[in-house]
């Protein structure tokens, strides 16, 4: 039970750095639009930004409660 309690901490950790990317690349690119004036990268800047929101919401809320829901 101690290697699954580990495994959901690690996926838990993983899933939210990879919002947590998601959203500074898109913050990057939402930048980079404001520089150039480019209205495409700002769109998919503000895009990014909120996927990568709800990734890390997932890593947050949703895992442990699924494992909960397991163990």
């Amino acid at each position: 039970m101690e290697f699954f309690t580990l495994m959901i901490g690690t996926l838990k950790t993983i899933t939210i750095a990879v919002g947590g990317g998601l959203g500074a690349w898109g913050g990057i690119n939402l930048m980079e639009g404001y520089g150039n004036d480019n209205p495409g990268a700002k769109s998919q800047g503000i895009k990014q930004i909120i996927a990568g929101g709800g990734i890390a919401l997932i890593g947050l809320t949703v895992i442990p409660v699924l494992a909960n829901l397991l163990g």
